[in-house]
């Protein structure tokens, strides 16, 4: 069963704000049902991501064919300080069995404010 604890994303949070920081992006870190880690990109420098990756968001399984460049790199540094140490996924979709530590998001804006491009 996926869970991730305020206390989880208390220790993952400075590697991810190193992340973000080291790209200049600001952005919230927010822990949603108790099984998600999510990442909001709230202001990104101007061409880091193209017009079309922000519309189209970020699949984090999907990251090395949906991105390139710069993207890419920050979304994947990004997204391996997510998991941190403690992440697994030992899910078998064949079966029907799905058992990771927590899921991952990372979202370019939210649905009532969009990124900011600075």
């Amino acid at each position: 069963m996926a869970y991730v604890s305020k206390e989880d994303k208390k220790t993952l949070a400075p590697v991810i704000k190193k992340v973000l920081a080291e790209y200049g992006v600001k952005g919230t870190i927010k822990v949603n049902n108790h099984m998600t880690l999510v990442v909001t990109l709230r202001k990104v420098p101007a061409g880091l991501f193209t017009d079309e990756e922000i519309r189209n968001g970020v699949n984090v399984y999907h990251i090395n064919t949906g991105f390139e460049g710069t993207a890419k790199k920050f979304l994947t540094a990004l997204l391996a300080a997510m998991k941190g140490d403690k992440w697994f996924d030992k899910s078998d979709s064949m079966v029907d069995y799905f058992h990771t530590a927590w899921y991952n998001d990372i979202k370019i804006g939210a649905w009532d404010k969009s990124v900011e491009i600075v």
